[in-house]
């Protein structure tokens, strides 16, 4: 918990960096009680901010990715948000890909807990910027669950939803799917269906790229 907290600020992530601790907490990952679990993925988020391949090399992804199943809700919805942090470099993006995390990410999309569903949709947005990960999450089927995000009740899971359509757009493939769904998606632009300027923003977007003619 101490290491936890101090890894909140800069400072502690770079010593914890610097002494290349991250392997050694992604091992105590498979290992320990849930409490403790949830103070390592914490520990593990802020560190990854910095740094991302100590991660990578040490098999984050792999040990993220089986924790997406976990029966806690808590754990599900950190390691979806670690899967996202640890996705930022293109390694990661396919990393997650290779393990297949994009079909656990996308049944989160269907969790009962918000948190769950905000970092899932988050982490998916983040991997499927790449060609590779916008077919791998076709392939998963993640455009039904997706759409069905766009009225949920957290203006995360909403913002997070739509920037993962406007990624997956891209492919030609889903851009021709999205666009039997382009009208629920308008529906956010709109201040007084949507309260949310950014979410607001990112339908415009998203619109924009669902439609875009050659």
């Amino acid at each position: 918990m101490a290491i936890e907290m101090l890894c909140e600020f800069y400072p502690g992530a770079e010593g914890m960096v610097e002494a290349s601790l991250i392997p050694i907490l992604v091992d105590k990952l498979k290992i320990e009680v849930d409490d403790i679990k949830e103070y390592i993925l914490d520990t593990l988020h802020f560190c990854m901010r910095l740094e991302q391949i100590q991660a990578l090399i040490a098999g984050g992804m792999e040990v993220f990715t089986e924790l997406l199943k976990h029966q806690s809700p808590v754990i599900r919805a950190k390691a979806a948000r670690d899967i996202m942090d640890l996705s930022v470099p293109l390694d990661g993006k396919n990393k997650a890909c290779e393990c297949n995390s994009l079909v656990d990410l996308v049944k989160l999309l269907k969790d009962s807990d918000t948190d769950v569903r905000a970092k899932a949709s988050g982490a998916i947005a983040t991997i499927t910027i790449t060609t590779k990960g916008k077919y791998s999450a076709l392939k998963a089927d993640a455009i039904p669950p997706l759409v069905s995000l766009v009225g949920d009740p957290s203006s995360e899971v909403r913002l997070n939803t739509i920037k993962a359509i406007t990624t997956l757009s891209e492919a030609p493939q889903a851009r021709k799917e999205l666009l039997k769904y382009v009208d629920r998606i308008e529906i956010k632009t709109n201040k007084d269906l949507e309260p949310t300027e950014a979410v607001r923003k990112a339908a415009e977007i998203a619109v924009k790229v669902i439609t875009w003619k050659p």
